[in-house]
């Protein structure tokens, strides 16, 4: 296939590589992406992570707590102006009100009544694009429950309570006092928001990601010119290292690098006089993984002038 010029932006942006790298990239492995990518790490020419390259679309997520339940929602508007509005703020926290009692199910969260008014959420949010003037979708929604704890909350570049560009739930299963639960489990929050784990442990993470990563590492140590017991053995260092890097609970806690989150967690366990168990976290950031439609304004204002 032909690599255009475009693909070959995009792959600059994702992996701050030079152009021939990126046109060689894209040519040896016939245009995808994702695998040209794997193609420059593995050359040692990108340090791209997964995921990079993600571009915001505009709106607000929301969060609602109910002690032993929370839930996240994000609606997204095609502005920053209408996320500025109090109406679509109120909005956003009426649907997150609504998310918490439905387990936090996308459609159920559409179908469901909204405060105060005779209809739909759904219905709501139709009747707020003619008053607003501007396409809204609720793009997704979730909870976190457990039978004894809490589920602590955090939004970080809140612009009102309870919504911003990033909310985070981590639920703690425990029989300490909420009050305790509550506080660390907003710290532990605010470092998931901060460092976007994968997973909760190396276990959860998706089988074809980790493959994915031990490709790269084997295609690196190779070329060392290594025997390939010592390859193996370099492979699973990195590996190890990955595992700590990505996983929340071997994370180097932001808040004190000297303990893992799963460190902080316990001491704070034992001030407590009862076990905690981080049991799940979600992370909703504003936009992620929405492209959105980009344009050349030298180009339209060249049109507009008739060249």
């Amino acid at each position: 296939m032909s690599i255009s010029a475009q693909m070959v932006k995009e792959l600059r942006e994702k992996t701050g590589a030079g152009m021939m790298d990126c046109k060689a990239a894209l040519t040896e492995t016939s245009g995808d992406m994702e695998a040209a990518v794997d193609w420059l790490r593995k050359k040692g020419l990108s340090k791209a992570a997964k995921k990079a390259g993600r571009v915001a679309a505009e709106g607000l997520v929301g969060v609602a707590a109910g002690g032993t339940v929370a839930a996240v929602v994000e609606l997204n508007s095609e502005t920053d102006f209408v996320a500025r509005n109090p109406a679509f703020q109120q909005l956003v926290s009426s649907v997150a009100a609504v998310a918490l009692t439905v387990d936090g199910d996308r459609d159920a969260t559409a179908g469901a009544a909204y405060p105060g008014k005779g209809h739909s959420v759904e219905d709501e949010l139709k009747e707020a694009i003619a008053t607003i003037g501007e396409n809204m979708n609720l793009r997704r929604s979730t909870a976190l429950k457990v039978g004894q704890g809490v589920v602590a909350t955090y939004v970080h570049s809140a612009t009102a309570d309870g919504l911003g560009k990033i909310g985070v739930l981590v639920a703690l299963e425990s029989s300490a006092d909420p009050a305790v639960l509550t506080e660390i489990g907003r710290k532990v929050a605010m470092h998931v928001a901060a460092t976007s784990p994968l997973a909760l442990t190396a276990e959860e993470i998706p089988e074809a990601e980790a493959a994915r990563e031990r490709a790269v590492y084997a295609d690196q140590a190779r070329q060392s010119g290594k025997p390939e017991n010592i390859i193996e053995k370099m492979v699973e260092g990195r590996m190890r290292k990955f595992y700590e890097e990505v996983t929340l609970l071997k994370q180097a806690f932001v808040l004190d690098p000297d303990k893992t989150v799963e460190q902080a967690v316990e001491a704070v366990a034992k001030d407590a006089g009862a076990p905690i168990k981080v049991t799940g976290f979600v992370r909703y950031a504003l936009g992620e993984g929405i492209e959105k439609e980009t344009s050349d304004f030298a180009a339209e204002v060249a049109a507009a002038a008739g060249h």
